[in-house]
């Protein structure tokens, strides 16, 4: 168990408007992820050191954004403005997770702009929208040279994760502590005056740390 990736739902500006933005904040470029058909939704990502990348998701013009748990999540960030949508937990094995919350995984795909066709299982993401300090949890189903962090500039990792809820509430979702899957990233919890969640992250770059 490890943290894979951060979502980012895009502003009422727009995927690409709000890729640009967190973009020029850090001094790098996202790339286009292609669209999640079993989603509704399509992304852009930027790979980090230590294994983790962004990804600013949006939601498309599509049914399936209205069926599946993670379109209608990444529907209501961005209805709200935008921002941080969740922390995801990758696992070599889903199928634990799946008999501790009692339900199926759903099968996930995206194709790159080359064709490329990268596959995974996610599971939690009801989870999230219930309790948005939540992680949920991925099981990547490529080769590991085809994972959204490969080609990362090493000198661009992230720092800290600030997240509004409870640690303990959140080992328990998780199975196990929450220090696990975070290893090196520092987590700071902060007492939810409102919603809980994912509040901002820290991006260590060569221009210093940056605060998205």
């Amino acid at each position: 168990m490890r943290l894979d990736h951060l979502s980012f739902a895009a502003g009422p500006d727009g995927l690409a408007s709000t890729a640009q933005r967190i973009g020029d904040l850090l001094g790098c470029e996202f790339v286009d992820g292609g669209v999640h058909p079993r989603f509704g939704t399509r992304n852009m990502t930027l790979p980090l050191g230590g294994g983790t990348y962004l990804e600013i998701v949006e939601v498309l013009d599509h049914p399936a954004s209205d069926k599946a748990p993670f379109g209608q999540a990444v529907r209501a960030r961005s209805a709200l403005g935008g921002g941080w949508l969740a922390w995801v937990v990758a696992v070599d094995d889903i199928a634990p997770i799946e008999a501790r919350l009692g339900r199926e995984a759903a099968p996930g795909n995206r194709f790159r702009p080359d064709g490329t066709e990268l596959t995974w299982r996610q599971i939690g993401v009801n989870g999230l929208i219930a309790d948005p300090q939540l992680p949920f949890f991925v099981q990547w189903l490529i080769p590991s040279e085809l994972h959204p962090s490969v080609g990362a500039d090493p000198d661009y990792t992230l720092h800290c994760l600030e997240i509004a809820g409870d640690p303990q509430r959140v080992s328990e979702w998780l199975g196990e502590a929450v220090e696990a899957p975070l290893e090196d990233v520092k987590v700071e919890w902060v007492a939810p005056h409102g919603t809980p969640g994912l509040l901002a992250v820290q991006v260590q770059t060569p221009r210093g740390l940056v605060r998205i």
